[in-house]
């Protein structure tokens, strides 16, 4: 009997002894997960139950823990380093399509821009952003880098806050009729960046003419015509003079209304656009596009205080065609592109999985984990959400090995194994002196 007692201790601390050396060798493994040990004593029973007198018959392996506490988070530098503070495990399919979970987050981009792991086999899962960037949660897809450049956008509207500076003398517009060429026929101007459907840039300006004490009147050019392509000044049988709006205010500054061809609101439509290019002063049309709807030039935000004339830089949602110049990865786990036209695009999401049971899932190699019946099935969404941790981009999650700790373990593990070394030395030396006796 107590050789087999002492040789399921033998076999116990061996255990320990392997979980413990596993640890160890793996404290610098990126998302690796600490194990323990846990034994269990055993006794030989009967239908009526052990008995009050009864000696046990060792030990045994009862399992082997995971310990899913979180590692240290260290930054890494690497563009596509990511690293999760809280819960939750990256999602990865495999090559034979099989999903696989990990902390791991050391991820790389292959020569199709797919995010795989560091060995290349398997591809980071999450969800599919459209072509505007707005990310859609369907079922889960394989995140690309689309390394293709930004496709143009076209003008559809100005947005910005201003001040006209109420002080300002009146211009006399009888005696001195508008003139973009000439500086006194206008108070101040205003120069936006518009953009037609093939990305080229044209410069809006809007003359400003003070015109009575509450009174101004706005003439919108581009590329120094106006929306037409007709020029505003000069000899061409074809010039127009420029529509100007009228802007009112009140006797306290505040904007009263905008009057542009007889239709009141806040908002300046330009409709007539005909995009074109000027060289060596000769205006022709590039055959380019403008938003079909116009350009809406948002003008509600404008004031007459006594103060300097200003203008707040303005918001425009058209641009030229970019080329992609980085990556950001935020919280959410959204990956960014941003382009060379100072523009930022969502092309993906990270999604994380969560276990009913994280001590259910079954170890598979290269830090990753599958799904078994113990573990539940897992449960995806964006990080942050519910009990998902946060994604920390250009970071990596250390080993949770706490290196003094399995030190002290890898003690206690020979000292068990020499002790119940010994129990089987003793019975043997007992087992001789009884037959030495016959």
């Amino acid at each position: 009997m107590s050789f087999n007692i002492g040789l399921s201790g033998l076999y116990a601390a061996n255990k320990q002894l392997d979980v413990t050396g596993n640890n160890i060798a793996n404290v610098a493994t990126t998302g690796f997960k600490s194990s323990r040990a846990e034994f269990a004593d055993i006794y030989a029973a009967s239908k009526l139950g052990t008995g009050q007198n009864t000696i046990g018959n060792g030990v045994n392996l009862a399992a082997v823990s995971q310990q899913f506490t979180q590692g240290e988070v260290n930054a890494s530098g690497g563009i596509l380093d990511m690293a999760i503070q809280g819960g939750g495990f990256f999602v990865q399919k495999a090559s034979d399509g099989s999903l696989e979970y990990t902390r791991s987050g050391a991820f790389r981009a292959d020569k199709d821009g797919y995010i795989t792991n560091n060995t290349g086999t398997s591809r980071l899962q999450g969800y599919a952003a459209d072509e505007n960037g707005k990310i859609t949660k369907g079922g889960l897809v394989d995140l690309q880098l689309n390394l293709a450049n930004l496709p143009p956008k076209a003008s559809t509207k100005v947005d910005s806050s201003s001040n006209l500076n109420s002080s300002e003398p009146v211009i006399d517009q009888s005696k001195k009729p508008f003139d973009p060429l000439k500086t006194d026929t206008f108070t101040t101007s205003y120069s936006t960046t518009l953009y037609d459907s093939q990305g080229n840039a044209h410069p809006m300006v809007q003359y400003v003419v003070k015109t009575d004490a509450n009174e101004w009147q706005s003439y919108t050019l581009i590329d120094g015509r106006n929306p037409d392509g007709s020029p505003p000044t000069g000899t061409d049988p074809n010039m127009k003079a420029p529509v100007p709006s009228t802007l009112t205010f009140d006797g306290a500054g505040n904007l009263k209304s905008i009057v542009t061809g007889g239709v009141a609101g806040t908002t300046l439509t330009i409709k007539d656009w005909v995009p074109g290019t000027v060289t060596d002063g000769v205006w022709k049309a590039n055959d380019a596009t403008a938003n079909k709807d116009g350009i809406a030039i948002n003008m509600s935000n404008v004031t007459q205080y006594n103060s300097a004339t200003y203008r707040n830089p303005p918001v425009t949602d058209g641009y030229a065609t970019g080329q992609i110049t980085g990556l950001k990865i935020d919280g959410n786990g959204v990956l960014f592109a941003t382009f060379s036209n100072q523009q930022s695009k969502a092309i993906g999401q990270i999604s994380l999985a969560s276990f009913n049971n994280e001590q259910g899932l079954q170890p598979a190699g290269g830090t990753t984990w599958r799904e078994t019946f113990a573990s539940g099935q897992p449960g995806y969404d964006s990080p942050q959400a519910g009990t998902l941790g946060s994604i920390v981009a250009g970071s990596l999650e250390n080993s949770n090995v706490n290196l003094t700790n399995e030190l002290v373990d890898l003690i206690k593990a020979q000292s068990n194994y020499q002790a119940n070394a010994k129990t089987i030395s003793t019975q043997s030396t007992i087992m001789q002196t009884i037959i030495q006796m016959t």
